[in-house]
């Protein structure tokens, strides 16, 4: 996933370029500056250690050790979080935002920083915002390129494989370790938008309002048939067919008029299609910060998503959201090729039908399933709006159960 985030400095694209070279928030979303480190490095060095304890509000990328995690697999291994955290501490209300793809937990610093901060939509001023790198991620949570203790090697391809709902029982295990027991609001796009919805299903009355942008309630058989691509390109080729697989997946984060309107059928210099030459340097691009082993595990946390699954199918499963009182809101995007609003759309009706307070709202954009990442003042207002249900609700449940 790429976006168009202005924050690129000038003059900063790679030589040749005569088109316009996004910044790439989606897929790039973890380029915290700490986060950045050349595939193949055993540890990136996303996140510092604080001798002090857990840190709230430092407003830079923190690390704290969990212990072992236990997965749905039957595997177990030894988890360190990689995480930031921006405003009051844990006698405020809390948020937790939750990364795509190949994001980290640099979500004030990178990819949302327009929404998150000092009298914006999740203003620090009066609320807490966490986020986190998720397992198996590859700026400083415990991953494939993290050294295994029982080797002294890298993990690698041995690395066990997390569900969506593994990730959400790390989400937990750091807010227990951090002393937040609950959110009023959790948000994600994408894979985050799947890791929410577990996220509030885990602990429905810790949860005030569920916002899922761009992602559905359980992965379809298309996006699963992308991911197939995707994986066996890099079986097949390694870090080259790492490069082409994201090559196939950045023409899902777009929409058709987003390509015609940027590219057409113009041509580069060298003779080449200006959307082939953009390809191509985002696929050069994700090798010098990504693995093989990381992308696979993190599409396979993506194929893993299934709300329904085990229990008793997805209408069944939100009516846990309902009995707590929790909302929800998902969030479509017009032109999403990779999860259409109709996608969303049934997430909501499904919710709704189970008795939570569920509402569909739509981003209107030509970017295609990156809107997230993109349409700032479109965000703003409906992040405003769930905060304040979340809120809402959070201080009814503290009432009732005081």
């Amino acid at each position: 996933m790429s976006s168009d985030a202005t924050r690129r400095p000038e003059g900063s694209g790679s030589p040749g370029d005569s088109f316009d070279l996004p910044s790439d928030a989606a897929g790039i979303e973890g380029l915290a500056a700490a986060g950045r480190a050349p595939a193949g490095s055993p540890q990136p060095a996303a996140a510092t250690v604080s001798p002090a304890g857990p840190a709230f509000g430092s407003g830079r990328v923190e690390s704290v050790p969990i212990g072992r995690l236990a997965l749905e697999s039957g595997a177990s291994l030894p988890v360190t979080v990689a995480y930031r955290h921006d405003g009051p501490g844990p006698d405020a209300p809390q948020i937790l935002v939750i990364h795509a793809l190949t994001g980290s937990a640099d979500a004030a610093g990178d990819w949302w920083e327009p929404v998150i901060g000092p009298g914006r939509a999740l203003d620090t001023n009066r609320v807490g915002v966490l986020c986190a790198n998720l397992l198996g991620g590859r700026y400083g949570t415990t991953g494939p390129t993290s050294i295994d203790p029982a080797t002294g090697l890298p993990y690698g391809a041995a690395f066990p494989q997390p569900t969506a709902r593994d990730q959400a029982a790390l989400t937990w295990a750091l807010a227990d370790q951090l002393g937040i027991e609950g959110f009023s609001l959790v948000a994600g796009g994408s894979l985050g938008g799947m890791v929410a919805q577990e996220v509030a299903l885990a602990r429905p009355s810790a949860v005030g309002h569920v916002t899922v942008l761009g992602a559905p309630a359980a992965m379809g058989a298309m996006a699963i048939g992308w991911n197939h691509i995707q994986l066996e390109l890099i079986d097949a080729l390694g870090e080259r067919g790492l490069a082409i697989a994201r090559q196939l997946a950045m023409t899902t984060y777009r929409s058709e008029s987003d390509f015609d309107g940027r590219f057409g059928r113009r041509v580069e210099a060298d003779g080449r299609f200006s959307v082939s030459s953009y390809l191509d340097y985002q696929g050069q691009k994700i090798l010098g910060r990504f693995d093989p082993e990381t992308y696979r595990v993190l599409v396979r946390v993506m194929d893993s998503h299934d709300v329904g699954r085990g229990r008793g199918g997805v209408r069944v499963a939100f009516r846990a959201l309902a009995a707590a009182g929790t909302g929800l809101t998902g969030i479509g995007i017009e032109g999403d090729i990779l999860f259409g609003p109709e996608q969303v759309r049934s997430l909501v009706r499904e919710a709704g039908a189970a008795g939570v307070d569920a509402l569909y709202r739509e981003i209107s954009s030509s970017k295609g399933h990156d809107a997230f990442l993109i349409e700032w003042e479109q965000l703003t207002a409906l992040l405003e709006e769930d905060l304040a249900d979340g809120l809402a609700r959070s201080r009814r449940w503290v009432a009732a159960t005081a």
